[in-house]
């Protein structure tokens, strides 16, 4: 996966203990899931997104948006929280997103958000779990 050493590691027999198979494959496989498949995709409540593999803090609900494109879309991570690399495969040229405490990967980010920040970060909705504000 990555060389970089995270905050919070575990052996490959550790996360497929603690993540789903399908998590498994998004978020230390860097798989995809289908468009439209995730119920976080819906979520309008005021909150957190946190990663599934670590529960670190990755994006606001206010900060989240519809972007038409069937995954979960924010505008801007909570401050550290991801960390990008640059992704070749499958002859396309994207910035991938990773969780910046444990390395899983999230989604890509792409420059066609709204403002203020004209970005979009396209997450899986497998690669999170929601915490609503109470």
């Amino acid at each position: 996966m990555h060389t970089t050493t995270f905050p919070v590691t575990h052996s490959e027999a550790e996360w497929r203990k603690i993540l789903t198979p399908e998590q498994f494959h998004i978020m230390r496989e860097h798989g995809t899931e289908a468009p439209g498949s995730c119920a976080l995709n819906h979520e309008k409540r005021a909150g957190t997104f946190v990663c599934a593999g670590c529960e670190q803090k990755l994006f606001a609900s206010n900060g989240k948006f519809e972007s038409g494109t069937g995954w979960p879309s924010f505008n801007d991570p909570i401050e550290g929280a991801v960390e990008t690399s640059e992704d070749r495969n499958y002859g396309m040229r994207r910035v991938e997103v990773h969780c910046s405490r444990c390395g899983s990967h999230l989604g890509h980010v792409f420059p066609d958000g709204p403002p203020p920040t004209g970005l979009r970060y396209c997450i899986n909705g497998v690669a999170m779990n929601f915490l609503a504000d109470d």
